[in-house]
């Protein structure tokens, strides 16, 4: 199979793409810039420097490559986490999520693509009524009124119009894996990650390597409609949050009270912590027959971070 991966250089597309290759299916993957072409190839695909916010741009590179299935996974998640302004942090990964994504449908739509896959989000953002761990059928939480709602609305846009041309939306959990969480690890080992309120809330992981082999399973199900591609361990922050400083070699966070956390850290910060709601994976592992490598953080966390 032919297949296109929009932001192959990306900490997701640098798993993704050798997976790809390694199953026989053909590979294009793509870069905003050239620095990273010799990248690409030496991952065993061909390389195009694609600028995925110029219809063009997208439209040509789509038109060389005629492939078969689209995958979706342009971000531009970098620096500093920035839980207090999201918005901002998040500003041209929303933009890529929805101008983006317009621009690689109506790609898809000219040459006769078959297939779209695109990433979504899926860790702490579930609706925050009812239990702590949520399915596919439970909708997104917006954060209305947040910093996080430009985002989780560019989310909600990815899944509305993915799924209108019967395309497959894999809502990620948190990422982690080498070069995934390391602007989380610094503030973690400067105790300038502190637990927030009780910690109650609950977040979703899933190792890079484990999401891109779900990624893969989509690919050749050519699968449709919305999964959860998540480990088998939703958990609370006063869980996720100690161990991950224990396996870094940091002393415990600090507990910060509600009250406190608010004006320093945002409202979006107070609610993964004391709110967020995690994923189930069963669908994904029912209909693909996935298994992850690292069913659980913990063991991740102990292997990649020790």
């Amino acid at each position: 199979m032919r297949v296109f991966v929009a932001g192959g250089t990306g900490v997701l597309g640098r798993r993704l793409v050798p997976q790809l290759i390694a199953r026989g299916h053909e590979v294009t993957a793509t870069t905003s810039g050239p620095a990273n072409l010799d990248v690409i190839r030496r991952m065993g695909a061909e390389a195009v420097v694609m600028d995925g916010l110029d219809a063009a741009s997208v439209g040509e590179a789509v038109a060389a490559a005629q492939p078969d299935t689209i995958v979706h996974q342009m971000t531009s998640i970098g620096g500093k986490p920035d839980m207090k302004h999201f918005d901002r942090w998040f500003a041209t990964t929303n933009r890529l999520r929805t101008e983006g994504t317009d621009h690689l449908l109506a790609a898809a739509e000219a040459t006769g693509v078959a297939h779209f896959v695109a990433q979504s989000y899926a860790s702490w953002n579930g609706i925050r009524t009812g239990g702590w761990v949520k399915t596919e059928e439970d909708p997104l939480d917006l954060h209305d009124g947040t910093a996080a709602q430009q985002s989780m609305e560019a989310i909600r846009y990815v899944e509305e119009v993915v799924s209108k041309v019967g395309g497959a939306i894999l809502r990620y959990g948190w990422l982690y894996g080498p070069g995934a969480i390391d602007s989380l690890v610094g503030p973690v080992r400067r105790r300038q990650f502190p637990l927030v309120g009780d910690g109650a809330g609950y977040s979703s992981w899933v190792h890079l390597e484990d999401a891109a082999s779900a990624t893969v399973l989509a690919v050749e199900h050519q699968a449709s409609g919305v999964f959860n591609i998540v480990d088998d361990e939703p958990a609370p922050a006063n869980e996720w949050l100690p161990f991950l400083a224990e396996c870094v070699g940091a002393r415990r966070p600090m507990k910060v009270p509600v009250w406190l956390a608010r004006p320093l850290g945002g409202e979006v910060a107070v609610r993964v912590m004391t709110e967020g709601r995690g994923f189930s994976n069963a669908k994904t592992k029912r209909e693909f027959g996935w298994k992850p490598s690292y069913p659980s953080w913990r063991q991740g966390f102990r292997e990649e971070l020790a």
